[in-house]
């Protein structure tokens, strides 16, 4: 009997690699669970992937054995032959089927599995601070956002958003450890995300103007790469001011200085 022992972040993950690399399919095999998987604290700290043991079973290779006899006719051993090379083409094609089904599902599955973990992790800080919210999960084309509902969620969005953009970023690690592929979160409370991009949009405009004015550059606070972003983007097509960025991160500035003429 061919054993192997897989790790995966789930079990079905496991399973599903074990599977592939043993080019069989589930109803082949005998799992064992040697591990389950541990999330650690907060899903991010402590973390244990599960651990499985696919043992392939040859019970059928057996079954189409015949008893040895010492009186077998020719015939007999001919047609022993044809019952163990009778495996029909279209079980065959079936199998494959129904093996690629199972990882395309498991791959969906998987990518759920991470989402959902970043959406508990979210409660369980949430539970922490003592703030009871509910989580609305919007899917878009390359973004999934977590739109989160209920009081005193300023504790949530912290000084301009900060805190909001911390958990954003601690989600993405909890819902990528648990996906295969790559998942893109984006959280929101109360729409901060439309009224602080409407903020600085409006800032943009004056400090341009302002720039214009004085013919002296304008140097912005540090902000996020998708704050700069917004920026970058208002001002882009402005006739008279050019926008461009410098320092390190976390410290990293905008510049609204006056074009060339």
């Amino acid at each position: 009997m061919k054993t192997l022992i897989v790790s995966g972040k789930t079990i079905e993950h496991a399973i599903q690699k074990g599977l592939a690399e043993l080019g069989v399919t589930q109803d082949r095999v005998q799992v064992r669970i040697l591990e389950q998987p541990s999330k650690g604290f907060f899903g991010l700290i402590g973390t244990k992937p599960a651990k499985v043991e696919l043992t392939v079973e040859e019970a059928a290779q057996t079954e189409d054995k015949p008893l040895a006899a010492k009186g077998q006719s020719e015939e007999g051993k001919a047609s022993t032959s044809s019952a163990v090379q009778a495996v029909p083409e279209e079980q065959a094609l079936s199998d494959s089927a129904q093996s690629e089904e199972k990882t395309v599902r498991a791959s969906v599955q998987d990518q759920t599995a991470g989402v959902e973990e970043a959406k508990q992790f979210i409660l369980d800080v949430t539970q922490s601070m003592g703030l009871e919210v509910e989580i609305a999960i919007v899917k878009r084309k390359d973004t999934v956002v977590f739109d989160i509902s209920g009081s005193d969620l300023g504790l949530i969005i912290g000084r301009r958003g900060q805190t909001l953009d911390s958990l954003q970023y601690l989600a993405n690690l909890v819902a990528n450890r648990y996906s295969e592929q790559h998942v893109r979160l984006v959280l929101d409370a109360e729409q901060f995300r439309d009224r602080r991009k409407q903020t600085l949009e409006s800032l943009a405009e004056r400090l341009a103007t302002k720039t214009v004015r004085t013919h002296k550059e304008m140097i912005l606070e540090p902000m996020t790469p998708q704050e700069r972003k917004i920026i970058h983007a208002k001002l882009q097509d402005h006739p008279k001011v050019k926008t461009y960025s410098k320092g390190e991160e976390p410290n990293r500035r905008i510049v609204i200085a006056l074009k060339s003429q």
